[in-house]
């Protein structure tokens, strides 16, 4: 039975290059995990290890790594800083009981990092933050802990400051035990000396040696009587209550160093195992209804004793095969036990067990809570279920996806292509639940959807690359749709004479402006049998056929109400038929006369920004035809709500980041049809005819 009280489960997180997956390549190399490190810029590094992320020298997925320092077990999961792959970060934090936040020591607090900043807090993750790259120009510690202050609304805790800076950093002051750690010029991690403080620098770390203390006594209230009356806690006491503060959120521990320059990191790998909570002391996991969705008020207690509770939160198809990865929440799973996936009511055996060392990994015979592990060949789960005890089932939270807000479509270059194609988007979907598929009744076309232009842009070369299907992508679209605004009485004949019995259907009808998305709704008022009760749905057949196609541009058409008054028909001539043929020749008569109009998407868009950027947003969005609901003024920036249409968003993300310097981001969904404008709807009416024509 392991000691749960030496796991530590962590996340890393942070904006786009401030230096993550180098951060934990160096762990990696500091526990001695790997002996060459390699580099992010080479392309080598070992949680990178998909194509696109060593080219582009970005993280897209997140990946899981096991290490030991000191004794304790440490799971890694090393997740993307860009916007677009949020959702990474997002699951990840799911099932994380601390993390590490890197900032760049030059750039600072970046948009991306105050997202996943918000993201950790409503997970409420305990972090330590660690200020890296402050070899670099420009770089500054004390700039960035007053950023963390101020953009951040956090409350760092400065546990040790940079000896020299940018070329001249060769070391760090530990300001708890006031020590200073200096390396030398080798570049290696194990290489430094511990000296007394720099002459220069006595006088700041005592300043920041007081406010340590001070900061960690407010957690308890003897030690900080004592203190108050001059009495100096122990380290062991102050240790205690950095752990009890960090673990309620109260303040984030603060380091910095140089993770390509391996300085300063074995006082962040110290900081995981004193100061980061172990998977018994973070909140558990509640447990929610099936149906529902609502907390039932239990909780997945992390012991291995009692029956298995775990979450599925990622889903990867490498060389190996599928890989599941699974956090387990309590009890023991082993290789070879039968599983109930609650969210489908179907069981799992548990084939190949395995522990990953970034794409290497080791079989395992058995797991217990705490343990974050990969399962090769689960057959149906997805992201975010929950795999139980089948004789205890439970439920844990469900992850929540943010919706997609692009779409563009694509067809395989050569004809063949199609099965291959649809293959390998069904494993896309899979593993990454942000991104949907979908066909369009109308074109037969496949629609992608994603979260951002970057996303497609890199599923699409995945698709290429990995399951070698070449795609023509199609630019993004709209779907309008039609109406009508007046109400119309009039008739329709239908007659065909032709050797033998005819045709013959007459109809008087009335239509007119349905209820807002009420569809197209039928009733039939004729009294006197002038037109048969048999024939009225050969009427309404008729009528609904021709909905699907309007009259200005071809787009469906909405909100409609027919009613038939009143008719003629012949004892020998009129058939089920010729009603049916009268009702299409009476759409085509009347829907020009009852005014049609074209209808367009109208988007729910939420936008956040910094606030030194609300007016140019709100410009922007006006400039779209965009109306503004509210805004909510918050921490860290203002929320802007509203309603704009769909046609005028398209690049809006790169549009906001340019407007914000890159710290605006929105999240849209559809929420009704609402008039075109003219000069809009004349535009689009003009396209449509010219795509017909070429036709």
């Amino acid at each position: 039975m392991a000691d749960l009280s030496k796991y530590r489960n962590i996340g890393i997180f942070a904006h786009v290059d401030a230096g993550k997956t180098t951060t934990t390549e160096r762990i990696l190399k500091l526990t001695g995990k790997i002996h060459k490190t390699g580099e992010v810029h080479d392309g080598e590094s070992t949680t990178d290890f998909m194509e696109q992320e060593a080219e582009r020298g970005i993280t897209i997925q997140s990946a899981a790594v096991t290490c030991e320092w000191k004794g304790h077990r440490l799971n890694v999961i090393d997740t993307p800083g860009h916007v677009d792959f949020t959702v990474e970060v997002y699951r990840s934090l799911k099932v994380l009981d601390g993390g590490i936040g890197v900032f760049c020591g030059s750039g600072g607090v970046e948009p991306q990092s105050e997202t996943n900043w918000r993201y950790a807090n409503e997970s409420e993750v305990a972090r330590c933050i660690f200020v890296n790259k402050l070899d670099r120009m420009g770089a500054d510690f004390y700039r960035v802990v007053d950023q963390v202050q101020n953009v951040l609304a956090a409350n760092p805790l400065v546990m040790t400051l940079p000896i020299g800076i940018e070329d001249e950093f060769c070391g760090v002051v530990d300001v708890l035990e006031k020590k200073a750690y200096v390396w030398d010029e080798t570049g290696l991690p194990e290489n430094y000396e511990i000296q007394d403080v720099p002459a220069d620098m006595v006088d700041k770390v005592e300043e920041y040696h007081e406010m340590l203390i001070e900061t960690a006594v407010e957690q308890d209230d003897d030690l900080m009587e004592a203190y108050m009356e001059g009495e100096m806690p122990s380290l062991e006491q102050i240790k205690a209550c950095i752990r009890k503060g960090t673990r309620e959120l109260a303040f984030f521990p603060t380091f910095c160093g140089s993770a390509f320059k391996n300085k300063g990191m074995q006082l962040v790998l110290d900081a995981v195992v004193d100061y980061l909570p172990a998977p018994t002391e973070v909140d558990p996991q509640p447990l929610t209804d099936k149906e529902t969705g609502e907390p039932t008020g239990e909780v997945a207690t992390v012991d291995a004793e009692q029956p298995l509770k775990a979450l599925a939160f990622k889903i990867m198809d490498d060389r190996f095969g599928a890989l599941t990865f699974i956090r387990i929440y309590s009890g023991r799973m082993k290789k070879g036990d039968t599983v109930l996936n609650s969210a489908t009511g179907k069981t799992e055996r548990i084939g190949r067990m395995v522990e990953m060392q970034a794409d290497e990994r080791n079989e395992l015979t058995e797991a217990q809570a705490g343990d974050i592990i990969a399962v090769v060949g689960m057959k149906n789960v997805q992201t975010g279920h929950t795999l139980c005890d089948p004789k205890h089932e439970c439920t844990l939270e469900a992850m929540i996806f943010p919706e997609p807000v692009i779409s563009i479509a694509v067809a395989p270059k050569d004809k063949g292509g199609n099965e291959k194609m649809g293959i390998a988007i069904g494993k896309m979907v899979a593993e990454d639940p942000s991104f949907q598929v979908e066909t369009d009744e109308d074109s037969g076309e496949t629609i992608l959807k994603g979260m951002g232009e970057l996303h497609l842009d890199i599923k699409v070369d995945i698709l290429k690359r990995t399951y070698g299907v070449e795609l023509v992508v199609g630019q993004p679209q709209v779907a309008y749709r039609e109406t009508i605004t007046q109400e119309v009485e009039d008739s329709y004949t239908h007659k065909k004479q032709s050797g033998g019995s005819g045709q013959f259907g007459k109809i008087d009808y009335r239509i007119k402006p349905g209820e807002p998305n009420s569809g197209y709704t039928f009733s039939s008022s004729v009294v006197g049998g002038n037109v048969p009760k048999e024939f009225w749905p050969a009427v309404e057949k008729g009528f609904k056929m021709m909905m699907d196609e309007g009259v200005l541009a071809g787009f469906p058409v909405l909100d409609v109400e027919v009613e038939l008054f009143d008719g003629g028909f012949h004892a020998v001539d009129s058939s089920a038929i010729a009603f049916e043929i009268a009702a299409k020749g009476a759409f085509r008569q009347s829907i020009p006369k009852a005014g049609p109009q074209l209808l367009e998407p109208v988007m729910k868009v939420d936008v956040f920004t910094p606030e030194d950027n609300v007016g140019d947003v709100i410009g922007d969005l006006n400039r779209r035809r965009g109306m503004i609901k509210d805004q909510e003024a918050g921490a860290t920036g203002v929320r802007i709500k509203g309603e704009v249409p769909l046609s005028e968003m398209f690049g809006y993300i790169g549009h906001l980041r340019t407007i914000t310097s890159g710290r605006g981001q929105f999240s849209m969904e559809f929420s009704h049809y609402a008039p075109c404008p003219a000069n809009v709807a004349d535009a689009v009416i003009a396209a449509e005819k010219e795509k017909k024509a070429a036709k």
